[in-house]
């Protein structure tokens, strides 16, 4: 199986190469890309990188750059679904795709910085999302390519065109790789709306260089709405080529786009409770994940840039500046969960948001503190958790706790204790001493404990705990102290948006005005009620 995974990961970096040529990107970027690709992928790639190493002029051997950018040349949507599957894993590290740091985790308090603690303390980020659409991030070339939305696009379009048809059923049926393609773009849909809010959607993946925005109101409706479609375009067929999730396992397929569907209902239950429990209860009633053999996850070769990226991040670029927060591991200490052995490398969490100073002082006088993961759990080949049994039990015991339906504390239990099982520390009479215990049984506080646990299953996954805060302020979060600053609740639009598409900028940060400043990461995006 690693052996398959490794050959589709080389596949879908030649794809990546043909799909960065076909969207007019700048030289620099390219030539930057290509001497990383050049130093891990087998020599049959060379040929097609050669026409790059001979100047900008030589890129319109490939075509004119200016074509249609939901077209590669020569597209394999086996390799393309393969380049996105791996680039998952980077967005559960950070939604921001290795910029080498865990922003959204910081702001969830999964994760503060031990020496520059500028976005622990909330220093205004510049993250612009085109790594979410042309899946590299100029910044931090050479690590693993993000999942992107063009690679997404091509798939649908090269399938969908009747000339290709010989071609296209190569790689699957024509409807089941649309399928999987138009899950995976409504999952990465979902990650960057509920970060920026309103975006470029319905007329996004286009050849337009001015491209409007979608108010998030209206991309929530439209993204439940492609997962049912997705849902039922699936046909007996063949499923796709370059599965590394599921490995072609159209149940699963299923049952992770019913759980997109569960949680993004949920996550409209302030603003919109009614549509809100409708949906989560179409979604619950279709099938969700209920196992941990059903987990969306990405499991690594270990090879050069096919590996973990907490790994990658400690071990190859050889970065020791993110600890796990005393807020996570304090959580774990007193209430005597065996995750504790897990999420941090010791037991001495890191004080949230000091300054530089105090930050140095501390690192230096405790030289034990918890980086991401213990070592045991940070290898090559660890696993990377996309979405899991734990985050939909949990999930299902908060929409339980509000009245939805199901029983509440049974949803709970089966959260936590798959929470363990994936992590691999269950223990039977641990388990069952944990869930009588004061601080975890719901016998009081059940709202607190539940959003808590799921802000623990969701771990290290700082999209997911962040989203978790901003909509119920559970757990209770105190801000970087003296900082004189409140926890942000959304990413700001990047300049590239304020620079080349300037219009729709302008129209769309008016909307996320807080005193007098607008584009603010204090503006709350549509679902974040106050």
């Amino acid at each position: 199986m690693l052996v398959k995974v490794a050959s589709s990961l080389v596949l879908a970096h030649l794809a990546l190469m043909l799909s960065l040529v076909s969207k007019n990107i700048r030289c620099n970027k390219i030539f930057s890309m290509k001497k990383q690709f050049l130093k891990y992928t087998f020599i049959v790639s060379l040929g097609v990188l050669g026409a790059l190493g001979q100047g900008c002029s030589k890129i319109d051997k490939f075509g004119d750059t200016n074509f249609d950018p939901n077209t590669t040349p020569n597209p394999v949507p086996s390799a393309l679904l393969t380049s996105v599957l791996s680039g998952t894993g980077g967005l559960v590290f950070d939604g921001n795709f290795y910029r080498n740091t865990s922003t959204q985790g910081m702001y969830c308090q999964y994760f503060t910085q031990s020496q520059y603690t500028e976005e622990a303390r909330y220093a205004i980020p510049d993250y612009n999302w085109d790594v979410f659409f042309a899946g590299s991030d100029a910044d931090n070339v050479g690590i693993m390519p993000g999942a992107n939305l063009f690679d997404l696009q091509n798939i649908i379009n090269y399938v969908s065109k009747p000339e290709n048809a010989a071609t296209a059923v190569l790689y699957g049926s024509v409807k089941n790789q649309i399928a999987v393609a138009r899950i995976l773009k409504a999952y990465l849909f979902w990650n960057l709306t509920d970060q920026y809010g309103d975006m470029p959607y319905k007329e996004a993946l286009k050849n337009t260089d001015a491209v409007p925005y979608t108010e998030q109101k209206d991309i929530y409706p439209d993204l439940l709405k492609e997962l049912k479609e997705a849902t039922a375009q699936f046909d007996s067929g063949e499923m796709p080529q370059g599965d590394i999730w599921f490995n072609g396992n159209k149940d699963k397929w299923i049952k992770f786009a019913n759980s997109l569907r569960l949680l993004i209902a949920l996550r409209m239950s302030k603003i919109n409770p009614a549509t809100a429990q409708t949906e989560y209860n179409s979604a619950l009633s279709a099938g969700v994940i209920e196992d941990n053999s059903q987990n969306a996850k990405l499991d690594y070769p270990g090879g050069a840039r096919f590996m973990n990226p907490f790994y990658e991040f400690a071990a190859v670029i050889k970065r020791s500046d993110v600890a796990v927060t005393n807020v996570v591991i304090n959580q774990l200490k007193n209430t005597n969960d065996r995750r504790r052995a897990v999420f941090g490398s010791s037991e001495v969490g890191f004080p949230y948001g000091l300054t530089r100073e105090d930050a140095v002082l501390f690192s230096n006088a405790n030289p034990t503190w918890a980086r991401p993961f213990a070592a045991s759990y940070r290898q090559p080949t660890s696993p990377m958790y996309i979405l899991t049994a734990a985050h939909i039990w949990l999930s299902r015991a908060e929409a339980a706790n509000l009245g939805w339906g199901g029983d509440a504390a049974t949803a709970y239990k089966n959260g936590i204790e798959a929470s363990w099982k994936q992590w691999g520390v269950f223990d039977q009479t641990a388990f069952d001493a944990f869930m009588a215990s004061p601080a975890i049984a719901l016998t009081t506080d059940a709202t607190k404990k539940i959003i808590t646990q799921e802000w623990l299953a969701f771990f290290p996954d700082g999209r997911q705990g962040w989203a978790i805060w901003r909509k119920t302020g559970l757990p209770e979060l105190a801000p970087a102290p003296g900082a004189n600053l409140a926890i942000p609740r959304r990413i700001p639009y990047g300049s590239n948006e304020r620079n080349l598409n300037t219009n729709a900028y302008k129209q769309a940060a008016a909307r996320y005005t807080v005193n007098s400043s607008e584009n603010s990461y204090y503006g709350r995006v549509w679902w974040d009620k106050q």
